[in-house]
């Protein structure tokens, strides 16, 4: 029976969710593609009518999975401060639903070994979660530093909102750097060691949320 045009959209996103999850969880090493298709309730050979490949699968898969992000566009968590967003992204909860959470943390390495195309779908997943906490941490700190004396206003301003931005990307680096680093040590460790896993989680909230509070030089 032929499928309508929006019963075919409606499998292929299932696969992509279904394929986004799967990774996330298992890895891409660890993940086959019937168990891909039997997830999303399709057959083997359903797929390959909406992907010329497994890698093209894995890439808008992996793409899929940037959907999710510290600091989401859609409003999910609108009234959130930064300090919160860290201890939701370094918490029990994160750490124990690697299918549903940051696919960074879940699947660098994977894509580190990849290289290629995969490799470039991390990197724009990635800055897009960089360009999106560093206006967290903008909106969340409005003032700017003071430019030296003699610079023309109009200088100035510039040179402010340039110094300014660099700032908040070189923290918005260095803080979601921490998150990821610690939430793979927390994963790595929970099921030996939940007491260093609990206590990996806590101290890097503690020490990024210091850090954030510590005013700039």
């Amino acid at each position: 029976m032929k499928v309508s045009k929006a019963q075919a959209a409606e499998n292929r996103q299932g696969i992509l969710d279904a394929a986004a999850r799967l990774y996330r969880e298992r890895g891409l090493t660890g993940v086959g593609v019937a168990d891909i298709t039997r997830d999303a309730g399709l057959t083997h050979g359903g797929l390959y009518r909406h992907f010329e490949s497994k890698d093209a699968l894995v890439r808008e898969a992996c793409a899929r999975a940037f959907d999710w992000s510290i600091a989401p566009l859609d409003g999910h968590m609108p009234n959130a401060s930064v300090a919160d967003r860290i201890q939701s992204y370094l918490s029990p909860q994160h750490r124990d639903a690697p299918g549903s959470g940051c696919p960074a943390a879940a699947l660098a390495v994977d894509a580190a070994r990849a290289g290629g195309e995969l490799s470039q779908v991390f990197a724009e997943g990635i800055e897009r979660n960089i360009q999106r906490f560093a206006q967290l941490l903008a909106d969340a700190e409005p003032a700017m530093p003071a430019v030296s004396a003699g610079t023309a206003p109009q200088d100035a301003d510039e040179t402010t909102a340039a110094a300014t931005a660099a700032t908040h990307r070189a923290h918005a680096m260095q803080v979601l750097a921490t998150m990821v680093g610690g939430l793979v040590l927390a994963r790595a460790t929970a099921a030996a060691q939940p007491g260093l896993s609990e206590e990996i989680l806590i101290t890097l909230q503690d020490q990024l949320i210091r850090l954030l509070d510590t005013p700039s030089a």
